[in-house]
């Protein structure tokens, strides 16, 4: 057995009601200074601001502006989209290394441009109020740490990072200047999978049992998950999914993970690009899924219950045409739930700026995230050692919940992408 080092506790759930005073501007007396936190990767330099700044506050009726902090497939193909289609989100920067992304998508959104070297300048600059980081995984840190300390609010997409340390970071930025953290867990708002959730959680299934998923996909070699190890693997990018569904399902936290990676002949990745993990939770309940990115399009997970099932298929995609749905067989009783086609981005985006606007602190918090992150990296021990690791115990925490759900309609796709494309194959 490896145990998990006790490297993270999860903190008080509190309303820190810390805000920025009316007409305090946000780039007042921040100076920036460099913080080197990986040595052998100069890409994870990360600017540090010597004195928190206290949230910034946006006034009920305003919208919430957001810096857009990375130009990649799920900006131009979700994201930005997403933001246009609701009342009180609007985009006013972007951050990219793209000089023609920075160019195009300025031109066609009518946002003022930054490259990445100067995100420690648009901190002082301001003219925005949070900041939507879609960043490859391991430089998640690298904006959110210094957006957060700078009283800026932070949308992240998930997984939150790849270590807990960097993890913990970005938590006790949060703290410090009392900024909203959210992880960016579109399907937390989304309607078909709150209801599941809930259905499970409120013993419609009776004991909830067994979980069981597949989520697969065929990525493109070209692609950088390809490229850069098991941070840009199957798990962290697709696994973070079936991880965050088991346990909002059976509502409590693994006790044990054990992994196993494989290589598909013929594919040019430097990781496993399949991966299968078995997870045990408190009560013996069991958890076990596969994550590829070698097999054909299937997103699905089933919940089995001493009086019934649950079965969503598909169960994490956002893809056009694709609406979440699920069935359930509860003491031989058979009935489909459908649900219309929404905005997953659109949604979490507007429930995001509401909790900031009503100054309350957003469910999917980094609490959640770190849990998470918890969970990938003992995969990755397991995967590295071939045993079974053993995680500190954690209660369980507040989940997902009617309110949260937004219906927005599918924002319209862009005319032309600039200079990326989806990373999975037709």
């Amino acid at each position: 057995m490896v145990l998990v080092p006790d490297a993270y506790k999860p903190p008080l759930i509190t309303d820190l009601n810390v805000r920025r005073n009316a007409g305090v501007d946000a780039d007042d007396t921040i100076t920036e200074s460099i913080l080197r936190v990986c040595v052998n990767d100069v890409n994870r330099e990360i600017t540090e601001i010597d004195t928190p700044m206290p949230a910034i506050n946006v006034q009920k009726g305003s919208k919430v502006r957001y810096a857009v902090v990375g130009g990649g497939d799920i900006s131009q193909r979700a994201f930005m989209p997403g933001v246009a289609q609701t009342t009180n989100s609007e985009m006013t920067v972007l951050v990219t290394g793209d000089p023609e992304k920075a160019d195009k998508l300025a031109k066609m959104y009518n946002l003022k441009s930054y490259s990445y070297d100067d995100f420690p300048k648009l901190l002082k600059e301001g003219g925005f109020d949070a900041v939507y980081v879609a960043t490859p995984n391991w430089l998640h840190r690298k904006f959110a740490e210094p957006a957060l300390e700078a009283g800026y609010h932070v949308l992240l997409e998930k997984p939150m990072e790849v270590t807990e340390e960097d993890c913990i970071a970005i938590n006790n930025a949060s703290k410090k200047s009392g900024a909203k953290l959210m992880v960016a867990y579109r399907l937390h708002c989304e309607p078909g999978t709150v209801e599941a959730f809930n259905r499970v959680r409120q013993g419609e299934l009776g004991d909830p049992r067994i979980f069981t998923s597949t989520f697969s996909q065929p990525l493109k070699e070209n692609n950088h998950r390809a490229k850069n190890g098991f941070d840009a693997g199957p798990i962290p990018d697709m696994g973070t999914y079936q991880i965050n569904a088991v346990r909002n399902l059976f509502g409590m936290e693994p006790l044990e993970v054990s992994a196993k990676g494989f290589k598909t002949p013929g594919r040019d990745l430097d990781h496993d690009d399949v991966v299968t993990v078995s997870m045990k939770f408190p009560g013996e309940r069991v958890a076990n899924f596969l994550t590829s990115y070698s097999g054909a399009a299937v997103n699905q997970y089933l919940v089995l219950g001493t009086r019934g099932e649950l079965e969503a298929k598909p169960s994490f995609s956002w893809s056009a045409g694709k609406a979440i749905s699920y069935k359930t067989k509860i003491e031989g009783e058979e009935k489909t739930h459908n649900f219309p086609e929404v905005d997953h981005f659109a949604g979490e985006t507007d429930y995001f700026s509401q909790c900031i606007i009503d100054g309350v602190d957003p469910e999917p918090d980094g609490d959640e995230g770190v849990r998470d992150v918890r969970v990938i990296l003992a995969i990755k021990k397991s995967i590295e050692t071939g045993e079974t690791v053993k995680l500190e115990p954690l209660e369980s925490r507040k989940h997902a919940v009617a309110v949260q759900v937004r219906q927005f309609k599918k924002g319209k796709q862009p005319d032309e992408m600039i200079n990326c494309e989806p990373p999975a194959a037709k």
